[in-house]
């Protein structure tokens, strides 16, 4: 986990949760398609349950609320996007949405226009958003693979929004995948979902420090 870690457990004392705190602990949403849910494998296993582990392990405050379904699409979690804000109050909304657009070849004008409606609703309700970056199989048209990656670095770009590039970088590198993916080639096996955590971890580190600081003062 290097410097980021070692900050975090640095602040361990100063932010570890008591009772009272506990319960108004912020919430962590985790918005995403079958990438954030387990896909064949057991239960606490994927990266979003090893992200809620890790922040127990460094005594942070936060909750983790997975709300994440397989096959969801970008139009299908921006529908969903504003009942979750209002039910869970999340300080913090991770964005884990595009895939299946690509694969479905949604224009990628549709796509950046459903993400940034989610970006923008995540802000107002007074959550901080984090835009998962996404890139398609090698395999499919390259003119549309370059216009699908473009999104994420432009909508992170013209929100002011965190971003994490690409969200399977550390797994999808040609020789790697027989290794971490499912036969499909396109969900990660538990191999791969520390890889996958230590993505996000990178971004949203420093974050969720402020945001657990924050909560003590």
């Amino acid at each position: 986990m290097g410097g980021l870690a070692g900050s975090l457990l640095g602040a361990r004392l100063l932010v570890h949760p008591g009772p009272s705190q506990a319960a108004g602990a912020p919430t962590l949403l985790v918005l995403g398609d079958s990438l954030s849910t387990p896909q064949r494998m057991p239960p606490g296993r994927g990266w979003v349950a090893l992200l809620q582990a890790r922040i127990e392990q460094l005594g942070l405050p936060h909750k983790v609320v997975n709300a994440s379904l397989g096959g969801e699409k970008t139009a299908g979690g921006r529908r969903r996007l504003g009942p979750l804000l209002a039910q869970h109050r999340p300080a913090m909304v991770l964005i884990e949405l595009g895939g299946n657009d690509g694969l479905s070849r949604v224009p990628p004008a549709e796509m950046a226009d459903n993400l940034r409606a989610m970006v923008q609703m995540s802000r107002e309700a007074g959550a901080q958003p984090v835009v998962l970056g996404m890139q398609l199989p090698r395999a499919l048209n390259p003119r549309y693979r370059e216009a699908f990656a473009e999104v994420f670095p432009r909508v992170s770009r013209e929100q002011n929004a965190a971003l994490v590039p690409f969200f399977l970088e550390a797994v999808t590198a040609p020789e790697d995948m027989p290794r971490y993916f499912h036969a499909d080639g396109i969900h990660p096996n538990e191999l791969a979902q520390p890889a996958m955590l230590d993505s996000v971890w990178r971004v949203i580190a420093p974050l969720l420090q402020g945001q657990a600081q924050a909560a003590t003062r």
